[in-house]
């Protein structure tokens, strides 16, 4: 046999690329040795053409089938799916008629296939557009191969298969299989199992995966060809049954490793489950190797998801199948008993004991529990007919079933601690899984009982038998006592449970009250009644069970089991949980209505009275004295008793809401439902969802019912959308609905009564009228009449009217009143359904009428109420108790009442009417007698008002910069310290203020997300590149403290973080390290402080102030004797009164100086993220670096939420601002004379070209407000003469700024050439424009293209200046604290204007241009010969056009299924093809990321980070805003420590987010949520969420933001 040499040698000690150079060899290999010559033969023709001809020929199978990849969505119709499994992938979904339906989204684990074309999968549209019904008279496949083709492909595809088969279950691993050439080596021991293969039987493996790959391609292409595989496959082998190739495979799976489990199953997914005859066949030899699979199954060590039983869901969840199965293979009792014989822990009497598993068990355990999802697959749809064998072989699973459920019945009993406390809790959990996990198989088996009558009557018998065995075992009996009360007897025998065994789990009992129910809903008792074992029922021995737990219940609330511990409690709250309910708590009610409807009712309440160990307080011959006990905690107990007896009883009379209890509907139980939990509150759409209960296919119901009793509220841009109760349900309300717990009925209970206060009714809340009841529960109002509960009723009022001595509580008496309320309603429903002549039995009325019987002598029940109605200490129920005696009155005279009370009614409303109107007549005399008399005042103030308005407008221009500047009001500025509550006027020789501010590296207005960031040593950061790459942003809270208290708050801070324990780590949401802390007040993240500076003085009008030639021509000269200083010692020549080494007279104070040196120092450290060094040149470039762009950002967003300039910023913002720019113009007094002279000379030649600097820059690499504000600043330190110049150097530096700026518009304009109709005679501004546009031509030549229009020009420079005027605008307002024009304080026309006059510029700016010609052309020609400028036009690099477009978030998909999809399809970059864990997509760039795991990890700064984090630092200097998409959460990074969670822009229909996407409705963007994400970003707010979000929630388990 020739094996060629590939697939076996192991990897080489090379390089990881050479590892994969030798893969991509060994692929091409096998294909082109291997796989290649078996397509040859099988096809006998070139494999291309063969192949495409294949496909050709073929009828494409009805059914989809494609695979789900982990993470992919899928999507199932809440319509018409028949059960949850069935699934469709997101293109069939697209293109079916489900998706106009409610649907479902969810993500798939992987593994299972999309079930489109598949008929029984969906009730209705089975087919999507691509996948069609096929015909009926559909060819075998087979038959349109040709034979010869057919005949090769039988024998290819058995001897790969055999070959396949034989490698993958090879056990020896030193030899390979006969025929497969022989080798010898040495075995290894083995301690472990660690196997050393021989890498020949490696390679064999290998190929033989490769060669099941192979046979699933190419059955894809023929449906002939797929039968021909399937035929081979389940061939029975020579050993006889279990021996075909499939059966081998499958009963190996335990054996064999995951890739090889894989590849395998995706075939058989390929082949045999897509083709209907081959998937029965295959299900039955499933179904056969069952037992033996779930064994294997057990005993290994893979997940459920890689083992073979794990198709079961392909196979049991067709109903035909799953029926099939079960009568030919008994699948319902295999399954059952398999799982029995798993759990194999019982105590003495065969019951489950779960207590003390090893972790081996309870591995174990949590595998068995797949076999209850089997047996949910099969009973998933019930049957709508019935044949005789399959009812044979479902009774025979319902015996097994019994079994299972006798193993529960009293598993896990529990005995009162008395004393001391249970010193090990007991293992209560495990009993409680189980439950939840058969839930809904009980459920269905009663769906199935349901029917069919034979079945259900069977199904009744074999369940009583069940219940009497096991009662047969219990220990009581013994001793039998009788009881009497109110001259009734009754015998039973003694049982407490406060001092016997009890448990919570009574499965049987609970099975058999839901068969009783049906039994009456099905009507089946009414008319077989001779066929029911109903003369076998014991009611007494029916209600024990069930009223023992509820005792139990009841005895833990009145805390008489304290010493139980919490596993106790966690068993009664789930007992009453939603998840356990339905199965438990409601299950046991219904026993004990059964059992009361079949018993006399006063033998029941006393059997009650007993259990509750109440009898003694009523045996005594008057049981209305009073019984007294000294003990305070056993009087305490017995209240509670006493309460939790009457409410037991409200519910067995009152709970009606059961079809087959009353006579109700489905629907009317979920709306009861819904109604008593909108009465709590108004509830989303998920809260009630939770608590309702699910069926088997995760249904509740809610959708049909919700919108007829409630109102939908859509949340705003935060919250989720409600539900309220409409307010005609209110009436519908029930105090003692048995759903509630105890925290939801004092919420309800609050919120009703304050409900009908506001609507000005009483604050009565009595029974609502109950449904009727079915016939075979009709007897269960007798309860309501009978003498025992009649004796109680009367005891409790009895001790009501004399309070003084305890043993009695208002909740007691509040739940007489109610069942004496429903009684009446219930007698009141009687007499007016019930014609003339009937006799109408139900008489409470007259019984509650009748005085109490000797000895005692005290009045009737009606008689004490009417006592009582008036008492003072029961205020609260008097509106009920007058409702009582007002429904009683009724009663006693239904018809004369009702013609009084209406005629009554109406005189009552006629009066009030009269009133009415008197009163609103007198009022509005009143209000026109006070206009009258104050009619001086109303025109006083009118006039006051126009005289005000017509001042404003009469006022001089105002203007903010140069010589014509309008000075601040000299008024002096007080603020408060936020920490010592002094105030202080600011001043610069005063104590210092200082503002918390928090600073950040931004990329906000970036328009260069490719440009990396600058090395911080070598960076120079004087000139900011107009692209606005990277910015420093500076925002603050706005609280002002003094400089030394902040000092002595910080040092707290950090000693505080000092004495921190280790073990704590550091404080998330702040790193004090860097300097940062929260504001003492407001907590807001901040890294420093902003000094608080004066305003600047009023100008000077009286100097002459030179012209822009004398000034720059001075300038000069300044600049020649700076240089020539810094050359030579000799004295150069100076200009008059200019100092070379001249030293400004001392402004600030030294703490003013200290804290300009601290944000200076803090500006430096954050800006180029290095180490505080004060004699670095670069620190007061920062300064005003981070005062421009902070400006310009919030210039951009006003603009972009249409705001005024002036007058909109909030107050934080707007002291940020001012303190920033007065900073700014101040901060060169903490630099060496040297630095700031040699900056402004560097700056100033970047406009006014000087040949001694050497690298200035092209005017297309500078932005022009970043440079008017530096220069602007500097300014200040070459005046020498006080303010005065100041003001003419600022107005000339900005006529200078703004023509570079124009000229830098102009040279990256692109209009594209628009022919309309323009005037002939064009305007001075159009003609200007052309003229200067024209210059730039002739000094650049053809790279600017000609343009003609004029009027498109000079709009394309009005929009392009707009941004810079603005900001310029904003700036010399705080600087010079110039009140703004009125024009400017509102959004709208007339901003161009106002914006020119307050800047002191011609409205049209080009006449700057004109006006100076002869001084700027040289200037303008050196501009445009800088080389980089040609080079930058022509080489198209990176141009900035202006204005620039504010960036915004990418735009995100309307509906979130796109995104998933895409992120499915995501591959992770760095791990070979593998997908992607928790694909993320960055919302700033759009990136999709593979974040959270280690396959993508990077070091930055030497530690290794996440690829989220380590994307913000080139995409978001550090800050990232990303979407998870699996999780649908927002994810917002700051740095490598600070993160949180934010929710998702996407809602669903019900206004809810769906974080980890839990519930599956589809999902929407909301724009609205989604500008909110992005005007955080915008305004730089992501750092400070982070840091509220982190403050918030101080968990101890801190997230590792950074690995993210």
């Amino acid at each position: 046999v020739y094996v060629p040499r590939i697939l076996c040698l192991g990897p080489s000690g090379g390089s990881s690329r050479e590892e994969q150079r030798e893969e991509q060899r060994e692929d091409l290999a096998s294909q082109l040795l291997l796989l290649a010559p078996l397509e040859w033969l099988l096809l006998g023709e070139e494999p291309a053409s063969g192949l495409h001809l294949l496909q050709e020929n073929n009828q494409p199978s009805p059914l989809c089938g494609h695979v789900f990849k982990v993470g992919e969505p899928t999507y199932s119709c809440r319509e018409c799916a028949a059960d949850p499994t069935c699934v469709l992938c997101m293109k069939c979904f697209l293109g079916s008629i489900h998706k106009e339906h409610r649907y479902r989204m969810t993500t798939s684990g992987g593994g299972g296939f999309c079930d489109c074309g598949d008929a029984e999968a969906w009730k209705k549209g089975p087919y999507c557009q691509q996948h069609r019904h096929p015909p009926t008279d559909r060819d075998d496949p087979v038959s349109v191969l040709p034979a010869d083709m057919v005949a090769r492909g039988v024998s290819i595809f058995s001897i790969l298969l055999k070959y396949a088969v034989d490698m993958l279950t090879w056990d020896q691993e030193d030899q390979l299989p006969a025929g497969l050439e022989p080798l010898n080596t040495s075995r290894q021991s083995k301690p472990l199992r660690v196997q050393v293969m021989h890498s020949s039987v490696v390679a064999h493996q290998c190929f033989a995966l490769r060669a099941l790959s192979w046979l699933g391609q190419i059955i894809q292409y023929s449906d002939g060809l797929r039968r021909v595989l399937c035929e081979v496959g389940l061939q029975r082998g020579p050993e006889g049954e279990y021996s075909s190739l499939v059966d081998k495979l499958m009963l190996n799976d335990s054996k064999m490793w995951k890739g090889a489990r894989n590849i395998y199953h995706q075939l058989l997914m390929n082949s045999l489950l897509m083709d209907l005859k081959y998937k029965k066949i295959f299900a039955i030899q499933f179904a056969k190797n069952y037992r033996r699979l779930q064994t294997d199954f057990m005993e290994d060590d893979h997940e459920r998801v890689v083992s073979v039983t794990s198709l079961s869901v392909q196979l049991f969840t067709v109903p035909t199948m799953a029926r099939m199965l079960m009568v030919e293979e008994n699948l319902m009792t295999t399954i059952i008993k398999t799982f029995v014989d798993h759990l194999r822990h019982r105590d003495l009497q065969g019951r489950f004991q779960f207590d003390r598993y090893t972790a081996q068990q309870a591995f174990k355990f949590g595998r068995v529990q797949s076999l209850i999802g089997d047996l949910k697959y099969i009973l998933i749809s019930r049957p709508s007919e019935w044949s005789d064998q399959l009812r044979l072989k479902f009774l025979e699973g319902l015996d097994a079933f019994l079994e299972l459920l006798k193993c529960m019945q009293g598993m896990d009993p529990v005995v009162r601690q008395v004393g001391q406390h249970i010193e090990m809790e007991p293992e209560w959990e495990a009993a409680f899984t189980l439950q939840m996990k058969l839930t809904h198989i009980i459920s269905m088996i009663q769906e199935w009982c349901s029917t069919d009558e034979h079945v259900l009557i069977e199904a009744y018998r074999k369940c009583l038998s069940a219940l009497s065995h096991c009662h047969s075992g219990l220990p009581d009996g013994e001793q039998p006592i009788s009881l009497s009360v109110a001259g009734h007897c009754v015998e039973t025998f003694r049982y407490q449970v406060s001092q016997d065994k009890v448990s919570i789990h009574l499965p049987v009992c609970r099975l058999l009250a839901g068969l009783h129910v049906l039994l009456s809903r099905t009507e089946v008792a009414s008319r077989f009644p001779e066929q029911l074992p109903l003369g076998e029922l014991s009611p007494p021995l029916l209600i024990e069970l069930p009223l023992r737990c509820l005792v139990l219940c009841a005895q833990v609330h009145a805390g008489m089991w304290r010493r139980n511990g919490f596993s106790l409690i966690n068993q009664i709250y789930y007992y009453h949980n939603v998840k356990c309910r339905v199965e438990m708590f409601d299950k046991d009610m219904i026993m004990l209505q059964a059992g009361a409807s079949m018993m006399d009712p006063n033998h029941f309440l006393m059997i009650v009275l007993s259990r509750f160990e109440l009898f003694h307080i009523f045996s005594s011959a008057d049981c209305r004295k009073r019984y007294r006990d000294t003990h305070k905690d056993v009087v305490q107990q017995n209240n509670t008793l006493m309460e939790e007896m009457l409410h037991l009883i409200i519910m067995v009379v009152g709970e009606r809401y059961v079809s087959g209890v009353g006579q109700v509907e489905s629907f009317d139980e979920v709306r009861r439902e819904i109604i008593h939990q909108l009465s709590i509150r108004p509830m989303a759409h998920s809260e009630l969802v939770k608590a309702l209960p699910e069926n088997g296919n995760k249904e509740t119901g809610l959708e049909r019912v919700i919108d007829s009793v409630a109102s939908f509220k859509k949340p705003g841009v935060t919250g989720r959308g409600l539900y309220e109760l409409r307010p005609e349900w209110n009436k519908h309300f029930n105090l003692y609905f048995h759903h509630f717990s105890r925290a939801d009925q004092s919420k309800a209970e609050e919120a009703q009564r304050k409900l009908r206060r506001q609507n000005g009714e009483d604050t009565a809340l009595p029974p609502p009228s109950p449904p009727l009841l079915c016939p075979l529960f009709g007897s269960l109002v007798n309860l309501l009449q009978c003498d025992v509960l009649l004796a109680v009723e009367g005891a409790v009022l009895q001790w009501a009217v004399e309070p003084s001595g305890g043993g009695w509580t208002e909740s007691m008496l509040q739940r007489v009143l109610h069942l004496v309320g429903v009684a009446l309603l219930e007698e009141e429903q009687q007499l007016e359904s019930s014609s003339r002549d009937d006799d109408v039995t139900f008489n409470y009325t007259c019984k509650i009428t009748r005085p109490g019987e000797a000895p005692s002598t005290s009045g009737s029940v009606l008689a004490l109420l009417e006592s009582l109605q008036n008492a003072p200490h029961l205020e609260v129920h008097k509106d009920m108790i007058t409702w009582i005696l007002k429904v009683s009155d009724e009663i006693f005279s239904l018809q004369t009442l009702r013609d009084k009370d209406k005629a009554e009614r109406k005189r009552k409303a006629e009066m009030a009417r009269l009133r009415r109107e008197k009163i609103m007549a007198q009022m509005s005399e009143m209000q026109k007698h006070f206009i009258n008399e104050n009619k001086e005042l109303f025109q006083q103030s009118l006039e006051e008002l126009e005289a005000s308005t017509s001042a404003a407008s009469t006022c001089v221009a105002q203007v903010c910069v140069g010589p014509r500047r309008v000075g601040g009001a000299e008024h002096r500025q007080l603020v408060t310290c936020i920490l010592c509550q002094e105030e202080q006027e600011v001043r610069g020789q005063g104590r210092a203020m200082v503002l918390a501010a928090f600073i950040q590296r931004s990329t906000v207005l970036s328009k260069n997300r490719r440009r990396n960031l600058p090395d911080p040593e070598r960076h120079d950061p004087l000139f900011m590149n107009p692209d606005l790459s990277l910015g420093i942003h500076t925002a603050s809270c706005g609280h002002i403290m003094h400089a030394t208290c902040w000092q002595r708050y910080f040092e707290a801070v950090q000693l505080k973080e000092q004495r921190r324990q280790q073990r704590l780590r550091g404080h998330t949401s702040y790193d004090v390290e860097n300097g940062e802390f929260l504001c003492p007040l407001c907590e807001c993240l901040s890294n420093t402080v902003i000094p608080l500076l004066p305003h600047t003085h009023t100008p000077d009008y009286r100097v002459d102030h030179p012209s822009l030639e004398a000034w720059l021509k001075m300038t000069n000269q300044q600049i020649t004797a700076i240089h020539s200083a810094h050359r030579k010692p000799a004295e150069p020549a100076v200009p008059d009164g200019f100092k070379v080494d001249f030293t400004p007279q001392n402004l600030f104070s030294s703490s003013v100086k200290e804290m300009i040196t601290t944000f200076s120092m803090s500006t430096y450290k954050v800006g180029l993220k290095v180490n505080p060094n004060e004699q670095d040149q670069r620190v007061p470039v920062l300064s005003w670096s981070t005062c421009a762009y902070t400006i310009q950002s919030i210039e951009r967003l006003l603009m972009e939420e249409d705001k005024p300039l002036f007058g909109s910023l909030p107050c934080r913002q707007d002291d940020c601002l001012s303190s920033l720019t007065r900073f700014s113009s101040a901060c060169w007094t903490a630099a060496p004379p040297t630095t700031v002279q040699s900056h402004f000379i560097r700056l100033l030649a970047a406009l006014v070209p000087d040949s001694r600097v050497e690298n200035t820059l092209s005017i297309l690499d500078i932005d022009m407000f970043h440079l008017l504000v530096s220069k602007s600043v500097y300014s200040m330190n070459l005046d020498q003469s006080g303010q005065r110049v100041v003001d003419s150097a600022h107005l000339h530096i900005l006529h200078l700024v703004t023509v570079a700026h124009l000229v830098q518009i102009l040279l990256t304009s692109t209009t594209e050439e628009v022919c309309m109709d323009q005037d002939s005679s064009a305007s001075e501004e159009e003609e200007l424009t052309c003229r200067l546009y024209n210059t730039l031509r002739k000094h650049l030549g053809s790279v600017l293209p000609e343009v003609t229009s004029g009027w498109q020009l000079f709009r394309c420079v009005k929009a392009g200046c707009l941004p810079f005027l603005r900001a310029t605008a904003l700036f010399f307002h705080y600087l010079n604290s110039t009140a703004p024009p009125a024009d400017l304080l509102v959004a709208g026309p007339g901003q161009w204007e106002a914006l020119c006059s307050y800047l002191d510029l011609p409205s049209n700016l080009l006449q700057l241009h004109q006006n100076q010609h002869t001084l700027l052309e040289p200037l303008i020609h050196r501009w445009c010969c800088h080389p980089v400028v040609r080079q930058t036009l022509q080489v198209d690099g990176v141009i900035v056009r202006f204005p620039r477009e504010s960036n915004r978030l990418i735009q995100l998909p309307e509906d979130y299924s796109i995104l998933i999809n895409q992120a499915s399809s995501f591959t992770c970059p760095r791990s070979g093809g593998d997908k992607s864990r928790a694909p993320t997509l960055c919302l700033v760039c759009g990136s999709m990321l593979c974040s959270q795991s280690y396959c993508c990890q990077t070091e930055v700064d030497g530690e290794d980070v996440g690829a989220c984090t380590a994307h913000t630092f080139t995409c978001g200097a550090g800050l990232g805003l990303f979407l998870r998409v699996r999780e649908s959460q927002v994810l917002f990074v700051a740095g490598k420590t600070k993160g949180c969670f934010y929710p998702p822009p996407y809602l669903d229909d019900y206004g809810e987010t769906d974080q980890g996407l839990k519930r599956g409705n589809p999902l929407h963007l909301c724009a609205e949520r989604y500008r909110k994400i992005e005007r955080l970003w915008r305004q730089h707010g992501i750092a400070e969420v982070i840091g509220h979000a982190q403050e918030a929630n101080q968990t101890l388990v801190a997230i590792d933001w950074q690995h993210l």
